[in-house]
């Protein structure tokens, strides 16, 4: 059977009333540009539909191509689904002859599937807005994981796992789309319409694999990369895709090659990770899980998301665990204290820290490269303090807060890769451009933009070269020591505006 062009559904759903039959009281939801919302994939183009006498939305989807058996699976799908109540599954109904398209097909009528309309994105989508954010994806493994577990305890399976097959609601729950793939236990002993897709699928899958425990080896995979970046944020970047997450076709064809699994293998202090890379490895072996427990994806939720700490007490010296070279960590590695001033050399900080200590390494002269772990969230103030033999400083595009300056009397090289702050011509900002935090510039003049409104601690601290500063009438605070020690500045005109200035702010 011949289908019609994306274009010529288009046209058919643009007068919904007259062109559907059963479901001619959905109109459809218009874009920004007055046509229809839509997203077409493959073999099917999807419209957003709405019936206006109850608000509630529908996903409709008009087939572009022909699929052998099309009809009477989804029947069977619909039959299985109608009792499912569950967040996870959307309910499913099969129209034949539902939509008239003029078109220049034999037939003028052609069946749809309705479904009800998930708002949200997908979880492909998400995971590149949020990687970088820990609590975040430690959050979606974790639901990603619950619905594992009920959905491996069901008699039916998806089909066709994967990231962009995956809706997180705007609450951050799953729901899962497209069931194409679907096997239902109607279905025993047919053969599959598809093998799922290659980046998500068992590499030795095929068609006659057509059963309940299809989805295992998907499942296993994207709950082990789930867990994995939310232990370390820069395997997404180093060995992920748009199209899949961290897994490639051709990393599952011999694991022992690949140099994705290679790096998993350095987060086996987590008990979590070595349970589901140990599901992972039996999925590979066996293609399915059936000889262990799927309740083994069951992860912890991950606590409320803490409030780090910059502040380095006594108490948390008194407390701290030392590494190798004598740098001092609190006990669950989680914050990097203070290191010796003797530190040489290059120093790489523990994979896992979310905070870098107010002076941490203030003050290690000898320090020449520091590696930032994508962990890290928070740096203190003068974390970095006249290093001055650290040619190097990378901000990880993890960190989302600086305390002060953490670049007091520091001259060397900055590149900035957070999106939580703005570096340009040698002066660091905050995202919004509110706040300055480090004037590194070695230009004598410099006009503050306007829009700034606060001059964070020791921002233009020890500018010697600075002679003149124009500070704008946005600007309401001026911190602590801000141009403290600036010996060439003679005159700072303040603006009307500030309310606020910090200690020792023009000392010296």
């Amino acid at each position: 059977m011949q289908y019609p062009l994306i274009s010529e559904y288009l046209a058919a759903i643009r007068e919904a009333n007259d062109n559907l039959d059963t479901l001619s009281h959905l109109v459809p939801v218009l874009d920004k540009y007055g046509e229809p919302y839509r997203s077409s994939g493959a073999f099917a183009v999807v419209f957003k539909m709405k019936d206006e006498q109850t608000g509630k939305c529908y996903a409709l989807k008009c087939f572009t191509e022909e699929q052998e058996g099309r009809a009477e699976a989804y029947r069977q799908i619909a039959e299985e689904l109608e009792f499912v109540d569950s967040p996870y599954i959307t309910s499913v109904k099969y129209l034949e002859k539902e939509i008239f398209v003029d078109s220049n097909c034999e037939n003028e009528e052609f069946p749809v599937l309705l479904m009800d309309w998930i708002e949200g994105e997908t979880m492909e989508t998400y995971i590149a807005a949020n990687y970088t954010d820990t609590h975040a994806m430690s959050m979606l493994c974790y639901r990603f994981c619950k619905m594992a577990v009920w959905l491996r305890s069901q008699s039916f399976a998806h089909g066709d796992i994967k990231s962009d097959n995956i809706m997180v609601r705007p609450d951050g729950t799953l729901t899962l789309v497209d069931y194409d793939g679907m096997f239902v236990p109607a279905m025993k002993g047919l053969k599959s319409p598809t093998i799922g897709t290659k980046d998500f699928s068992h590499p030795l899958r095929t068609i006659d694999d057509f059963d309940e425990t299809i989805d295992d080896f998907a499942l296993a995979s994207i709950a082990l990369s789930l867990k994995a970046i939310s232990l370390d944020p820069s395997l997404l970047q180093n060995y992920g895709a748009s199209d899949r997450i961290l897994f490639s076709a051709t990393d599952y064809l011999d694991l022992s090659k690949s140099n994705t699994f290679t790096a998993l293998q350095g987060l086996l202090a987590d008990e979590e990770a070595i349970t589901l890379m140990s599901m992972f490895l039996l999925a590979r072996a066996k293609k399915n899980l059936s000889m262990c427990s799927f309740r083994l994806f069951g992860v912890q939720k991950p606590k409320e998301e803490e409030v780090w700490s910059t502040e380095v007490t006594k108490e948390d010296l008194k407390n701290a665990v030392e590494d190798e070279f004598g740098v001092k960590y609190s006990k669950d590695w989680k914050r990097l204290l203070k290191a010796p001033s003797g530190l040489k050399g290059e120093y790489s900080i523990r994979k896992g820290v979310k905070v870098i200590g107010n002076k941490a390494l203030g003050c290690c002269t000898s320090l020449t490269s520091i590696n930032i772990p994508n962990s890290v969230t928070n740096i203190g103030d003068e974390a970095f303090s006249w290093c001055k033999s650290l040619t190097k400083i990378t901000i990880p595009s993890s960190v989302v807060n600086m305390n002060g300056n953490p670049f007091l009397g520091w001259d060397g090289d900055l590149y900035n890769e957070s999106e939580g702050f703005i570096y340009e011509q040698q002066v660091l900002f905050n995202k919004d451009k509110t706040t300055l935090i480090a004037y590194r510039s070695k230009d004598t003049n410099y006009s503050i933009s306007n829009g700034v409104t606060h001059i964070g601690d020791y921002a233009f601290y020890y500018d010697e070269s600075l002679t003149s500063i124009n500070i704008p009438n946005s600007v309401t605070n001026i911190g602590n020591c801000a141009f403290s020690n600036c010996e060439s500045l003679t005159s700072i005109n303040i603006p009307n505006g500030v309310t606020n200035i910090g200690s020792f702010a023009f000392q010296s």
